[in-house]
This record gives C-alpha cells, sequence and structure tokens, in this order.
C-alpha cells in the first residue's frame, strides 16, 4: 500500500504547477540523430527510416517507455533535407504520455575547402495526455478494499500544442559539433487548467573520429570516435561522454553519464547517473544497436537500469551523392 501512495504522489508531481522532469532520452543518441538535432535531417546520401524503443527502470511499475520513428530524405540537387518524425514517451498504469509529430528541414552550406554547416529546424504538434480514471488516491484505500474516490477528477485530460526548435552543426572529415535548442515557444502543458510551461532544452555535442587503418570515411574503415553530448533543460543538465570502436560490422561503444565533480543537485548526492555499453552491427544499408545502462546512482538497487534497441535502415541512395569526396560525410557515429 505504502508503494501506491508514492506511486499516487509521484503522478501528481507530474501533473502540478510545475515541470519537475527532463524531455525523454537516449543513450544511443546518434541513433536517433534528428531527435538529437534537426540539423542531421537528410545527412545520407538517400533516405533513411529510424526505429527507437528505451525501456527505461523496468524494475519500478509503470515504468517509463520511450518510442521514436523518423523518416528523412536527402535532397541532394537542393543540398537540403526533410523528415518527419514522431516521438511518444509514456510512464505509469495511467498511461501519462507526451506524443510528439512534426516536420523538419535542414540546409547544407560549403563554408571553406575543409568544414560544412547544416542549419535546422522543426515545427511539431505536441500533446500531453493521462487517463485519470486509472489512477488511485488515498481516500480510496482500505483494509477491505479498493472503494469510490471523493476526489473530483479532472475534466481535461490532454493539453494540446504547437511547439519549435533549431539547431546547427559544424562538420569537417574528422571533427563535427553542434548544438539545438528546442520548446522554444515554452507551450503550456498542465492537464489542470493551470500554467505548467515546458522549459526551453538546449543541446550541446560534438567529437573526433580517429582513424586505424588509414580507411576513414570509406566502408571498410576501423576508427575510433570519442564524443559528448551536454543537455540542460530548466535546473537540470546532464553530460556524456563516450567512444565508440568501428569495424565493420561491429560497432563496440562505451559511456558515462553526469557530471559529478562540478555539479551537486544537493550535499552528499553525487551527480552520477549510469554508465552504459552499447553492441552494435552495421551493414551497409542497416544498422542495428542495443545497449544497457547500470545505474550508478543511489537508485542503483531499485530500478534495473534501461534498455534501449535502434534500428537504422538507408535506402533509395543516390549513388551520385555516395560518390562525392568523402570531406562531406559527416564523420559522426551511428549510435
Amino acid at each position: 500500500m505504502r508503494k501506491k501512495i508514492i506511486y499516487v504522489l509521484f503522478i501528481l508531481m507530474l501533473i502540478g504547477n510545475k515541470l519537475l522532469a527532463q524531455d525523454p532520452q537516449f543513450t544511443q543518441f546518434y541513433a536517433a540523430p534528428t531527435y538529437l538535432a534537426p540539423s542531421f535531417v537528410g545527412a545520407t546520401a538517400g533516405t533513411r527510416a529510424v526505429l527507437n524503443v528505451r525501456d527505461q527502470w523496468p524494475q519500478i511499475p509503470g515504468a517509463f517507455m520511450t518510442y521514436g520513428f523518423s523518416l528523412d530524405h536527402n535532397l541532394y540537387n537542393l543540398n537540403s533535407g526533410v523528415g518527419l518524425f514522431v516521438l511518444r514517451d509514456q510512464a505509469g498504469s495511467a498511461k501519462l504520455a507526451n506524443t510528439n509529430i512534426g516536420l523538419q528541414y535542414s540546409y547544407d552550406a560549403k563554408f571553406n575547402k575543409f568544414w560544412h554547416i547544416r542549419p535546422g529546424m522543426q515545427f511539431y504538434y505536441s500533446q500531453r495526455s493521462i487517463d485519470f480514471s486509472k489512477l488511485l488516491f488515498g481516500d480510496q484505500m482500505h483494509l477491505s478494499g479498493n472503494s469510490s474516490s471523493s476526489v473530483e477528477i479532472p475534466t481535461i485530460d490532454r493539453a494540446n500544442n504547437m511547439d519549435f526548435g533549431v539547431s546547427l552543426l559544424a562538420y569537417s572529415s574528422l571533427f563535427w559539433g553542434g548544438f539545438s535548442v528546442d520548446h522554444i515557444t515554452k507551450p503550456n502543458q498542465s492537464l489542470l487548467g493551470n500554467v505548467s510551461t515546458v522549459p526551453v532544452k538546449f543541446m550541446l555535442f560534438g567529437g573526433y573520429k580517429y582513424g586505424l587503418n588509414g580507411k576513414t570515411g570509406m566502408y571498410n574503415e576501423e576508427s575510433l570516435n570519442f564524443a559528448i553530448n551536454y543537455k540542460a533543460q530548466g535546473k537540470f543538465d546532464q553530460l556524456d561522454l563516450g567512444a565508440y570502436w568501428l569495424k565493420r560490422p561491429l560497432v563496440i561503444g562505451f559511456w558515462y553519464r553526469g557530471i559529478p565533480v562540478f555539479k551537486h543537485y544537493k550535499p552528499g548526492y553525487q551527480n552520477n547517473d549510469a554508465i552504459a555499453l552499447l553492441v552494435g552491427y552495421q551493414l551497409e544499408t542497416i544498422k542495428i544497436g542495443f545497449s544497457y545502462d547500470f545505474t550508478i546512482s543511489r537508485l542503483i538497487a531499485n530500478t534495473s537500469g534501461a534498455f534501449e534497441i535502434s534500428i537504422i535502415y538507408e535506402f533509395n541512395q543516390n549513388q551520385k551523392a555516395k560518390k562525392r569526396k568523402k570531406k562531406v560525410i559527416i564523420p559522426c557515429p551511428k549510435f
């Protein structure tokens, strides 16, 4: 019974006057490239379909499930990319969910002999919803069993908004870096008729590719990829540091998430979140990745970490575009 009460309080905090959580995240953020930044839209030589599934903290009943799907295409003659994405994040027995459906655009501009820049933008419809009939309130709990509640159920069970985001990516044959800004309109997602705006989310990412066999940018390359991803939203921020080893068809990755030295949310609580391991298998047209997050915070004994699967399928590739010089290929990893 105590667990039920804690769970109800947790749900009520999420639908209260203030946003107390971050947007959903992916450990394999380069396997969800257009969610990371719309600048990655059209970053292949043709069409790309991406599916992402994340099960976070499965040991907790009704834990967080995130599903992402995107489809983007390279407009070779226009140096542009267009895309469509769908993202749904759901938690709890009352199915508290956020669903986003949107359109994205990017443009690739040659800055000089070695560098390209890609501005991007996205417009999307956002809906937050909950099934209040599934909630269990305190006055329903009795030794003889659950009864009806005196709590008046709100008449609004969903909030609909339009949102907007932008990004910028710069890259050469070995380096890449950029940023994205989302929730620029700060939409109101309250389900209680109050004001609960979504804080602006800022992400800063980048990395470096080190070739091991002198075939960087080619299908049979062997390389090490070092990458960083910093994200901040409201009072929350987080840093991912990691590296990938690639030798087709195998990819192995290792990540650390947290800011242990420079930030503490309260005395005695180290800002450590997780250690993540990744194994990927990639061919020329399809890439499959599996990762597991080992929780290293004080939740270590209560969450069972997080599982994540990604599938990327590239098709309808423009052979003329594929033959362009390798310096125009964004060197970041696919997972």
